[in-house]
């Protein structure tokens, strides 16, 4: 049962940063969804577009917390570090 739950707050932590990082680029961006992330990541600013999409993570994390719903709020925050990973690597490797 603990594991299923984990699994939905990371998915729900997954689906919450890609709206995020959607929304991000909707509302101040002037150029479409896929000319943004060409530039992010020929610019090198692909790890910021994506932390600023894990906002959303947070409303998440604490929804779930407020909830009583320890284990799926684990998820989101394990969806929030894999983020961070993804972050670390552009920031290293690219």
């Amino acid at each position: 049962m603990n594991k299923k739950e984990v699994l939905i707050g990371l998915a729900v932590g997954i689906i919450a940063n890609t709206l995020g990082t959607l929304g991000y680029i909707l509302i101040f961006s002037d150029l479409g969804i896929v000319e943004t992330f060409e530039a992010a990541i020929s610019q090198g600013h692909i790890g910021s577009l994506l932390a600023l999409g894990a906002i959303l993570n947070l409303v998440a994390f604490f929804g779930f917390l407020r909830l009583k719903r320890d284990y799926r709020a684990r998820g989101v925050m394990i969806a929030t570090l894999l983020t961070a990973l993804v972050i670390l690597y552009y920031k290293i490797f690219k």
